[in-house]
């Protein structure tokens, strides 16, 4: 997916460009990251791949060596804006657990687990470039709401990769007793294991505005902007066939949605 695709790009593409350099730096390492887990490769390679990059990533912190791109982008970051580099081995666990041993219904303790890995890790990451480190515990819950709103945006794409996110308490709650994802994606009671953790990714989403209560909006228009976005989307998703592919937000929208949370 291109960068003007992304619903992260307005909220980066308008920062100050030290910052911008910064967040588009952080996305690109997490984009190659990504792109290793969902890549058309097979295991094997997937493994070694993630290897290749987390020793990449081990040779820098004991050289300054970067024998990676995306680590060779953000190095200049990371002591600029203090950027804890623990985040990115977390990250790395995250994807390694998508390549290793996909999640298939995962309690919910083990889905807060996962969503840490792969999603409070780039928010705590954020809030530094943005110079809010203060306010970890609102990135943290956002980043958490942020994901689960991905996970049910995609629960079609997943099943058709073998993956099941949707934990096994909202399974459980919809009487759903298969775990296989594509038999759960075709299960009659589908819409209601969605809609337990719809109710679980908009309660996170008021625990991010609680939080944000408590430590200022000050610097945090991104976030917002990234709030504000996801938000709109989870709202839209149980109109829709959830077997079906997920309803986008135009670009236009995503943009003025971004302006908005920037002159707020």
């Amino acid at each position: 997916m291109s960068g003007g695709h992304s619903s992260f790009y307005w909220p980066m593409r308008l920062l100050p460009k030290a910052k911008r350099q910064a967040m588009f730096a952080l996305y690109g390492f997490c984009r190659a990251v990504d792109d290793i887990s969902d890549g058309d490769f097979d295991t094997d390679t997937k493994r070694a791949k993630l290897t290749t990059l987390r020793a990449a990533l081990t040779t820098w912190q004991q050289t300054g060596i970067a024998l990676h791109p995306a680590i060779a982008d953000l190095a200049p970051f990371v002591q600029r804006f203090t950027l804890p580099v623990a985040e990115l081995e977390l990250l790395l666990d995250g994807m390694e657990t998508d390549v290793n041993s996909p999640l298939t219904a995962p309690t919910m303790a083990e889905l807060s687990h996962y969503c840490r890995q792969v999603a409070g890790t780039v928010g705590v990451l954020a809030i530094h470039i943005l110079g809010r480190p203060d306010a970890r515990d609102f990135a943290l819950a956002l980043a958490e709401a942020l994901q689960l709103t991905n996970i049910l945006r995609d629960v079609a794409e997943d099943a058709r990769l073998g993956r099941l996110y949707l934990p096994k308490e909202c399974l459980d709650q919809a009487h759903i007793l298969v775990q296989s994802p594509r038999a759960v994606l075709s299960h009659p009671a589908l819409p209601a294991a969605c809609m337990a953790l719809y109710t679980k990714a908009e309660a996170k989403f008021s625990e991010a505005e609680a939080l944000l209560a408590q430590t200022g909006k000050r610097h945090l228009w991104p976030p917002l902007a990234m709030m504000a976005i996801y938000r709109s989307l989870l709202r839209r998703l149980p109109r829709r066939d959830w077997s079906a592919p997920p309803p986008r937000l135009g670009h236009w929208r995503r943009l003025l949605i971004a302006l908005s949370a920037a002159w707020a």
